[in-house]
């Protein structure tokens, strides 16, 4: 295994303290630990110091890459659930494996399917009837309306040299188009994670991975149960943190399927609005891990005197905050501009998802008091135009009213998830002594 720096990497003391990775945190190294990463990055195989190098990997703040893979296609069995007509294109692109097309009570039956349900079940209930089938040590899921570009698997196949790896998911990009719908879809879709690799924890930049193509461990699924064929929405997002609770996952961008965007507007909006919903009974199962917003008391402190008008104070306790983050910081061997810097950019990000929480997954109950001030109406123009500095296909006065649509429709999703289980679990902003990150089920989180 060789590895490569995160682009959040940062060194200080001499390269003892090193910083970055998703959540952010600090480690210390011994001096021969820094040796041994001074080597890494200068292209160096992994040959001693596993655990130092695993710890990194683990955090973000290196990605592996191996040169080899162990498994190859033969051991890869591929599940297709399908309800509608047979997925040809797929079909095609994975010409010489193995596929298992499970029916999910389409009108008319899909010839040479290993599964028909007479009636639909879901697709959770559509993979986990494939995957039991399965013989291979590996179960590829790819969704009837994606196609693998050539050269997928192996960039996936190779993350499972490391035994604790028990899944790895490429980049799923909407097919380019020349509709606005289309466009818009490929500058946005919920399912593309971007172009950074990383590992899959909730509360991380990479808070999750739609199983709408993901490589996994066949046993991994038998010990998990599967996926809960009770989840509509967020079957996908369930499974992978149950699975990383126990093991680790991968992101590999480099591995790309595309996937087909909504037939309309109407269809975009009702998929957004459904992944909002699994808010809600996801909150009842993992807690705070659908927790719309992250952020530190400090932040939480200092914005809250802002909204009431008391700038100065929020200054103060935005000062207090760098000054105890600097000498904490200060014995780890990092400058106190460095901390400084933390200190402000933590109070930004925190802004940031704020607003974006504001616009969001808190929309229907933030925007009618919101609009009812000045101060108020400040911030939903600030909620429109933070989308203004997205990468976008469309031009600015159309991508914002599609992505402040989205959002809105996702929100009203995440409240009507909420009614329904009672629970305000995935309306609650998790307040901690760290910096703040956000972790969006399906719909797309950020850090």
């Amino acid at each position: 295994m060789r590895v490569v720096a995160d682009p959040s990497l940062q060194r200080f003391d001499d390269g003892r303290t090193v910083a970055g990775g998703s959540p952010y945190r600090i480690l210390r190294l011994t001096a021969r630990g820094s040796e041994l990463l001074d080597d890494w990055l200068a292209g160096k195989p992994v040959t001693s110091g596993n655990s130092l190098a695993q710890r990194l990997v683990r955090s973000g703040v290196l990605h592996p890459e191996h040169d080899t893979a162990s498994l190859g296609p033969d051991d890869v069995t591929v599940v297709v659930p399908v309800r509608g007509p047979r997925p040809g294109a797929l079909l095609d692109a994975l010409e010489g494996m193995r596929v298992l097309v499970v029916d999910d009570g389409s009108p008319t039956p899909i010839p040479g399917a290993a599964v028909r349900h007479d009636t639909a079940r879901g697709p959770g209930a559509a993979r986990n009837a494939g995957w039991r089938l399965a013989d291979t040590p590996l179960v590829a899921f790819l969704d009837a309306d994606t196609v693998p570009e050539p050269g997928w698997l192996d960039p996936l196949l190779r993350h499972f040299e490391d035994p604790e790896v028990a899944a790895a998911a490429p980049r799923v990009r909407s097919r380019r188009g020349d509709s606005a719908l289309e466009r818009f879809e490929r500058a946005c879709s919920p399912l593309d994670l971007g172009e950074q690799p990383g590992p899959v924890r909730a509360g991380s930049r990479i808070s999750y991975v739609p199983t709408a193509a993901l490589l996994v461990r066949t046993e991994t699924l038998a010990e998990l149960g599967g996926f809960d064929e009770t989840l509509r929405f967020g079957e996908d997002v369930d499974l992978v943190w149950r699975l990383t609770a126990r093991h680790q996952a991968r992101y590999e961008p480099a591995a790309i399927v595309e996937h087909a965007p909504r037939p309309s507007w109407p269809a975009l909006l009702k998929q957004r609005y459904g992944y909002g919903c699994s808010a809600g009974p996801l909150g009842r199962r993992h807690g705070e891990n659908v927790a719309p917003v992250r952020l530190s008391l400090w932040s939480a402190l200092a914005w809250l005197l802002v909204v009431l008008g008391r700038p100065r104070l929020a200054l103060a306790v935005t000062g207090a905050a760098a000054v105890l983050l600097t000498r904490k910081l200060g014995a780890l061997g990092i400058p106190a501009r460095e901390s400084i810097s933390l200190a402000v950019r933590g109070n930004i990000g925190a802004a940031r998802l704020l607003v974006e929480s504001a616009g969001r997954a808190w929309a229907p109950l933030a925007i009618p008091p919101l609009l009812l001030s000045k101060r108020g109406r400040l911030v939903l123009a600030c909620v429109a135009a933070r989308h203004l500095t997205e990468p976008r296909e469309l031009d600015p006065l159309r991508h914002t009213l599609a992505r402040v649509a989205e959002d809105a429709a996702y929100g009203c999703g995440v409240l009507r998830g909420a009614l329904r289980e009672r629970s305000t679990v995935a309306l609650r902003p998790v307040l901690t002594d760290r910096g703040g990150r956000s972790s969006v089920p399906v719909g797309g989180g950020e850090a």
